[in-house]
């Protein structure tokens, strides 16, 4: 951050995870996000990494390391503190000296029948030697080496610290993005606002040109004959009801301050959202159907073209 003290820097880091882990009202996040840390002990360094993507439902995706299985539990539930749905993918490796964890173990009864079996084929043989401490350890089985396992509670402290750094990192990526994202829809939102208004303004001229229209077609049709005004009044009002979209503007209009409110929600809106984006399309697509005309027609094609860019950037909003 450039520009920003590292104690502001810490400031917002801390207010980021503690957000995440006590439901602290926070932004809108992506599901897209990345995460490192690293933390050593005994000469070993433990390495969290993070990876996370798009996805209807949370998928998580766990490496351990084949003796840290019994962990698999905790870090599933870890994982569910700072995601609600996305693909996660979670890998821990550990890696440095594990000397500490080597149990070396000598067979004294074994040691003592090599020596004496040795000193025997020597005294056979003529041979002015006796078997030293350095040919004993080599003989087979005299030394034995045990890896142990290591002791898991008091790993996972360790290993919590890591990856609450890990999923900071995520988190404070995601929120970024969510921001981004936010800022991109509003601005789609307010394109689509624009044209919405520009066809409810030509409404009344479409009805007034196609009464015109049918008043013409029938005048061409009938000649010198004179219209039935009652008649007449019937067709327009036909023409006027196929063409009547208020209650379609109505729930448009009802749509966007929905999602307005959810685009400034603290809560996980990515699937209201992306139900909200299929309400709009279902009344843009009856208004398509209603005001057919030449110049409307090409505002109703950039309307549904507006809602794919933001049916596309929602499925990335947790």
């Amino acid at each position: 951050m450039p520009g920003c003290s590292l104690d502001i820097v810490l400031f917002i880091w801390q207010r980021t995870i503690s957000g995440a882990q006590t439901g602290e009202a926070m932004a809108l996040k992506s599901m897209t996000g990345y995460g490192r840390a690293e933390i050593e002990h005994h000469g070993r360094i433990w390495t969290v990494e993070i990876k996370s993507v798009n996805n209807r439902f949370l998928d998580a995706k766990i490496k351990l390391p084949r003796n840290y299985a019994a962990l698999e539990d905790q870090i599933r539930k870890k994982i569910a503190g700072f995601h609600t749905r996305g693909r996660v993918d979670l890998v821990v490796s550990v890696s440095g000296d594990f000397s500490d964890l080597v149990k070396v173990g000598v067979d004294k009864n074994l040691a003592r029948i090599y020596r004496d079996r040795l000193a025997e084929l020597a005294d056979e043989l003529g041979i002015d030697t006796s078997p030293d401490l350095a040919m004993l350890i080599n003989l087979p089985d005299v030394l034995t080496r045990e890896q142990q396992l290591e002791d898991l509670e008091e790993i996972w402290p360790l290993l919590d610290r890591a990856l609450d750094d890990g999923f900071g990192q995520c988190l404070e990526m995601r929120t970024r993005e969510g921001a981004a994202l936010a800022e991109d829809l509003g601005e789609r939102l307010h394109v689509f606002i624009g044209l919405l208004d520009s066809i409810e303004e030509n409404i009344s001229r479409i009805i007034a040109d196609r009464e015109n229209s049918l008043k013409e077609r029938l005048e061409k049709l009938l000649g010198a004959i004179d219209l039935d005004p009652i008649r007449l009044a019937q067709e327009v009002a036909v023409i006027v009801d196929k063409s009547d979209v208020t209650e379609e503007m109505v729930r448009l209009r009802s749509h966007i301050g929905q999602m307005q409110d959810l685009l400034e929600s603290t809560e996980q809106v990515g699937r209201k959202l992306d139900f909200l984006i299929q309400e709009f399309l279902r009344e843009v697509n009856t208004i398509a159907s209603k005001i057919n005309d030449a110049e409307n027609a090409h505002k109703t094609v950039a309307l549904k073209s507006e809602l794919e860019k933001m049916r596309e950037q929602v499925q990335n909003i947790e």
